[in-house]
C-alpha cells in the first residue's frame, strides 16, 4: 500500500483527511462524467479543508492518493476493475488495476488510520434474495471508520439493508433527516433512531462511541439536494430491473446496469442526482473530518488545564 505523501503529512500533523471510494468513476459513472465528479468531489473537501484521500488499486499497488494524472488515467482505462474488500489482494498479486467499492476503500482507510470516508450510496441487501448482501455491511461492521452515505442504493431492499446493519450492530445516524434515505429519494418511510442537525452535535456522538472502545464503522446518511419522488422512482426501477431479468444480468454486472438503465428511465435525472449528492456528501464529511480533530484538540486541551 502507498500512501501520498500529502497524506502522510496530513495525518502525522492532524489535519482532516477523508477517504473517496473509486468503483464510482470505474463503474458507477459514464464517461466523461465520472471524471469530472471525481474532481469535484475531492475539490469539495479541499474547501472544506480537508484533504481527499482517495483510493483505487494501480497496477497492483494499493493506492491512498492519486495524483491529478492518476486519477485521469483511471477513468479512462477500460480495463480497469471493480474491486470489494476480498478482492484487494488478488489484485496486488496480479498486478492489475481497479476502482475501489465501499468495503475495499473501508479495508485500505482503516488499514491507514484514515477516519472518516465519503460516498454516495452503500451496497446492502438484495432485493428478492434477502442472503445476496453486499460486502459492504459486514466490512463495515468490522472498520473504525465513519461513512457518510445517502443512505443505500436505491435499487436495494431497503428495509432489510436497515436491518441487518442493525443486527451487525452499525450506527445509523441521520444528519438533517429522520428517514433512512434512498439515494435518489428523502422519501422510503423508514424512520431512524436518532437525528443530528450539526457537525458539532453528530462528532460528539461519534467520539462517544470510541471512547466506549466501539470498534464498528458508523453511518451517517444525509437525505439528497434534490429528489425523485418515491412512486417515480419505484416506476422508473421496476422497468429497470424487468430489462435487467429480459437480458439474464446478474452478480457484480447488476449494480452499474441498473444505474444505467435508471439514467435512461428517468432521461438523465438520476445522473444528475448521484453528481449532486456525491458532492454534497463529500462536503459534509470534510466537515465531520474537521470537527472531529477541533473536539480531540479542545478535549486535550481541557485535559491538560485540568
Amino acid at each position: 500500500m502507498r500512501i501520498s505523501d500529502e497524506i502522510r503529512e496530513a495525518l502525522a500533523s492532524r489535519r482532516p483527511v477523508v477517504a473517496l471510494e473509486t468503483a464510482v468513476v470505474t463503474h458507477g459513472l459514464p464517461r466523461p462524467l465520472n471524471l469530472e465528479v471525481a474532481r469535484e468531489c475531492e475539490a469539495a473537501l479541499r474547501q472544506a479543508r480537508a484533504v481527499p484521500a482517495t483510493v483505487a488499486v494501480l497496477d497492483g499497488e494499493i493506492r491512498v492518493g492519486l495524483a491529478a494524472d492518476e486519477l485521469q488515467r483511471l477513468a479512462t482505462d477500460c480495463r480497469a476493475g471493480k474491486c470489494a474488500a476480498r478482492d484487494l489482494g488478488a489484485l496486488a498479486a496480479q498486478g492489475l488495476s481497479a476502482g475501489t467499492t465501499v468495503s475495499a476503500t473501508l479495508a485500505v482507510a482503516a488499514a491507514a488510520a484514515i477516519t472518516v470516508m465519503s460516498t454516495g450510496g452503500i451496497g446492502g441487501v438484495h432485493r428478492g434474495d434477502a442472503s445476496d448482501v453486499s460486502a459492504d455491511l459486514p466490512q463495515l461492521a468490522r472498520s473504525p471508520v465513519l461513512v457518510v452515505s445517502a443512505g443505500a442504493k436505491a435499487i436495494l431492499d431497503l428495509p432489510r439493508t436497515l436491518e441487518r446493519l442493525e443486527t451487525l450492530g452499525v450506527p445509523v445516524l441521520g444528519y438533517g433527516t429522520d428517514e433512512f434515505p434512498g439515494f435518489y429519494t428523502r422519501e422510503t418511510g423508514l424512520r431512524l433512531e436518532h437525528r443530528f442537525d450539526t457537525p458539532e452535535t453528530l462528532v460528539r456522538a461519534a467520539h462517544a462511541y470510541r471512547r466506549l472502545g466501539y470498534q464498528a464503522g458508523i453511518l451517517v446518511v444525509q437525505p439528497p439536494p434534490e429528489s425523485l419522488a418515491r412512486e417515480e422512482l419505484e416506476t422508473a426501477l421496476e422497468r429497470a430491473l424487468s430489462r435487467a431479468r429480459e437480458k439474464g444480468i446478474t452478480g457484480p454486472a447488476t449494480t452499474p446496469f441498473l444505474l444505467a438503465a435508471l439514467a435512461e428511465e428517468t432521461h438523465g435525472r438520476t445522473l444528475e442526482l448521484n453528481r449532486k449528492l456525491l458532492v454534497a456528501n463529500a462536503r459534509l464529511a470534510g466537515e465531520i473530518a474537521k470537527t472531529f480533530l477541533h473536539e480531540e484538540h479542545e478535549e486535550t486541551r481541557s485535559k491538560t488545564e485540568s
